[in-house]
């Protein structure tokens, strides 16, 4: 995906709809308010809902998880992987279990229009409708020791990153090699956040067709 989404639902409003699936368990709101973020670029920090002590925790991180060793060797800097697709690599493997699982709120994101006659880099924007309901990404995130940006220097920082897989029938003529993991029910999200690793990674599939819409194009930005 083109590495761009929104989250512009307020943090009360995340603990309600996540409190469906673990209700009595609490959720802590651990970034207190937060403005609307109707575009979310790679390293920029986002809220994620991780399990912690005492129940669930709506935290700040920064995306993008760490780099393979492989693609590291003469860069000085690691700006991070942003999306996972193969699960398979040990490289992503150690991140897979429950500890290292979180649920990304969302409520649009954004590909590169590859429709036939699309302008250079026209935005296309999707939703599951054009109210924009909240929905959470299947994601990963760790805490992690790098050099992000040079100017910063070394930083240890919460990081994190969300899953692929192959794009459905609202997304393929857009995009046709791959779209995010969304997740809309609570049997979902709890399954995400609770399962073993090989039960929860069957959610690891594309959305039902139908479920999507194009809510904005040419835009940088979804602020409705």
């Amino acid at each position: 995906m083109s590495n761009t989404y929104s989250m512009t639902a307020a943090p009360h409003l995340i603990r309600d709809v996540i409190g469906v699936a673990f209700a009595g368990e609490g959720v802590s709101l651990d970034i207190g308010n937060l403005a609307p973020l109707p575009g979310i670029y790679p390293d920029h920090a986002a809220p994620i809902l991780r399990l912690g002590k005492g129940g669930l925790r709506l935290t700040l991180a920064r995306w993008g998880m760490p780099s393979p060793q492989s693609v590291l060797a003469g860069r000085r800097t690691d700006p991070g992987v942003t999306n996972l697709r193969n699960t398979a690599s040990p490289h992503w493997q150690r991140w897979l279990g429950p500890a290292h699982r979180c649920l990304v709120p969302v409520t649009s994101f954004a590909e590169i229009d590859s429709r036939p006659g699309a302008p250079r880099g026209h935005m296309v924007w999707m939703a599951l409708g054009p109210d924009r309901p909240l929905a959470f990404l299947a994601g990963v995130w760790t805490e992690w020791s790098s050099v992000r940006r040079l100017k910063e220097g070394l930083v240890t920082a919460d990081l994190f990153g969300f899953l692929t897989c192959a794009p459905n029938r609202d997304v393929a003529p857009v995009h046709p090699k791959a779209m995010p993991v969304i997740l809309t029910t609570p049997a979902e999200w709890r399954q995400w956040l609770t399962a073993p690793a090989p039960l929860a990674l069957q959610l690891q599939r594309p959305l039902p067709d139908g479920m999507l819409r194009i809510v904005a194009e040419g835009t940088r930005a979804d602020a409705a």
